[in-house]
């Protein structure tokens, strides 16, 4: 019998919180260990951690006796290698439209107000420069997404690009940023969050999510 997935994760990393998705809408059972970006100056620093994925950043997932590291490409080795649910289309001009919506995530948005950057920047100014960015790539984002929404991202079926905004969409709350302005994001978010894998993938429920933070 096959070893059991094992997600290395921690519970608002948003970039582990695409692949929680995943494995959900995938069906995969799996194991958690986690890693606590904060506790200990922060346990993906440690020599153990560092062997496994030597940018020091979460996710890791080891699969198939694989340790799989970057979000992007465990949800797509996870869509090539697992039934259910198809992430990308077989049309190639949808997959390149379902990719170019999720590195606006990936790329624009997401590195700039990641841990590691806002603990650089210090608290006095983390709020207003994670607020800055999220508004920018999201500008971007609604007028792309315009184009290729139908319930979620592209169309009516779930794909790429819903595993990102989702995640997202949670960091925009927590950093201030007005929803209002981006009304095709937040119609989506709220039909993605109804979705079972999406709530099974939730920062709000997660073994380590802290207890004032759980959904009730």
């Amino acid at each position: 019998m096959a070893a059991k997935p094992v997600l290395y994760t921690y519970w608002r990393s948003t970039c582990s919180w695409r692949v929680r998705i995943a494995l959900a809408l995938k069906g995969i059972d799996f194991e958690t260990n986690i890693v606590h970006l904060v506790k200990d100056g922060g346990q993906q620093h440690t020599e153990a951690y560092r062997k496994m994925n030597p940018m020091e950043q979460l996710p890791c997932l080891v699969i198939d006796g694989q340790t799989l590291s970057q979000s992007l490409p465990i949800i797509e080795y996870l869509d090539e290698t697992r039934p259910g649910v198809k992430l990308l289309s077989e049309d190639p001009v949808l997959r390149q439209k379902a990719r170019a919506l999720a590195e606006i995530v990936n790329c624009g948005i997401q590195p700039l107000q990641n841990l590691q950057v806002l603990q650089a920047i210090g608290d006095a100014k983390k709020l207003e420069w994670a607020k800055k960015w999220i508004e920018k790539g999201f500008d971007a984002l609604e007028q792309v997404i315009k184009e290729t929404a139908g319930k979620y991202s592209i169309g009516d079926q779930v794909t790429l690009p819903d595993l990102f905004l989702v995640p997202q969409v949670y960091n925009a709350n927590r950093f201030s940023v007005d929803m209002s302005c981006y009304p095709t994001i937040a119609r989506i978010h709220a039909e993605l969050v109804q979705l079972p894998a999406f709530k099974a993938a939730d920062a709000h429920n997660q073994p380590d999510t802290p207890e004032a933070e759980r959904r009730q």
